[in-house]
């Protein structure tokens, strides 16, 4: 009967592994175009920005981390000496890209904050403290475990730690998401574009939120059960999930904020010349010369003075051979720029229009 359970638990990691590793492949293929989007949108390679600098540490870091860890689950060479040299490599890795996905979480909140500096402040201390006790619970009473020619790391203390790692974790998301959206709702936003903005932060950090928790939550039941073989089960998919999750809100952010091209609209109007409307007033004035002569001669003495008022004053009038069509032509250009400023805790819009004749 033990038996049995043990391997339907061996079986089940490896099913948790390679589903973690699917889904992770399957993003990075799908986030390929993001990523030269946001390459290009840097202005030198000697000048990248700091959302471009972390997009690239989450992304490799947790291929990395990935790698490492499912390289020393999967192999079938290790013995125990070499394991002993091996094991902590996938921990390193792991606190190493947490701490790359709180910086991530702790940079959007001070800037959606409008980068109010006691707010800074206090992200600062809690980030150092959190990460603090999480590379101690991470990497103290680790032992290694070699099965079947594999090596992983298992919490072999006699008062289990490693779960503190993902209840420090969650604490810090905790409270990142809730100082972000309770900023977020008291923005009035200015226009349609910086509404969505603020519905696609929101609705960024509760995504992340809820997805981190739901992970954190399995590998803290499973590290507190005393079963070496099952405590790294849930691993490979947390990280998975930090990667997808932290790499989502700068993607969505850079999409978001990004400037579009100016949005050009061509008007032509059309409306009578001068020349025109002095045709319909002689066309209306014959109509009436069948009447009477005197009265015909007072309606053309009051046209001809209409007409010499409306007369235009340029020199070009003056010109017998001119020709004029009976409709003018002008187009317009109306140019129209959404502008969202640099500082991304000031979501407001300017809409500027100017007309080119």
């Amino acid at each position: 009967m033990e038996r049995s359970l043990v391997i339907d638990s061996t079986s089940s990691e490896k099913y948790m592994r390679v589903a973690s590793i699917s889904i992770a492949f399957y993003d990075y293929i799908l986030t390929l175009p993001a990523e030269w989007r946001f390459y290009r949108s840097q202005p030198s390679i000697f000048h990248i920005s700091l959302s471009c600098v972390l997009f690239i540490l989450i992304r490799y870091v947790s291929i990395l981390t990935i790698v490492v860890s499912n390289y020393g689950y999967f192999s079938t060479d290790f013995t125990q000496h070499a394991c002993q040299q091996y094991y902590l490599v996938a921990p390193i890795f792991k606190a190493i890209q947490t701490m790359i996905s709180q910086i991530i979480l702790g940079v959007r909140t001070f800037n959606i904050a409008r980068r109010d500096r006691r707010i800074g402040i206090a992200i600062l201390l809690m980030y150092f403290f959190l990460v603090s006790v999480e590379w101690f619970t991470d990497i103290s009473q680790r032992a290694p475990v070699v099965i079947n020619g594999n090596c992983t790391s298992a919490d072999a203390g006699r008062t289990l730690s490693t779960w503190f790692f993902y209840l420090a974790a969650m604490l810090y998301d905790i409270v990142m998401v809730t100082i972000s959206t309770i900023h977020l709702l008291h923005y009035n936003p200015l226009s349609s574009r910086v509404e969505r903005l603020v519905r696609v932060l929101i609705y960024d950090g509760i995504g992340y939120f809820i997805v981190l928790t739901a992970s954190n939550v399995l590998n803290l039941i499973l590290y507190h059960t005393t079963n070496f073989e099952t405590q790294s089960a849930g691993a490979s998919m947390g990280y998975a999930v930090t990667w997808i999750m932290s790499q989502r809100i700068l993607i969505h952010l850079r999409e978001m904020t990004e400037q579009d091209p100016q949005h050009l609209e061509n008007v032509v109007i059309a409306y009578p010349s001068l020349t025109a409307r002095k045709k319909f007033l002689s066309g209306l004035r014959s109509q009436f010369e069948f009447k009477s002569q005197s009265k015909n001669s007072k309606n053309s003495k009051d046209a001809n003075s209409k007409d010499t008022d409306l007369a235009p004053t340029s020199p070009r009038n003056d010109n017998a051979n001119d020709m004029e069509l009976g409709i003018r032509i002008r187009v317009e250009r109306s140019v129209v720029v959404d502008h969202v400023p640099v500082d991304e805790s000031d979501h407001s819009s300017l809409w500027e229009t100017s007309e080119v004749k």
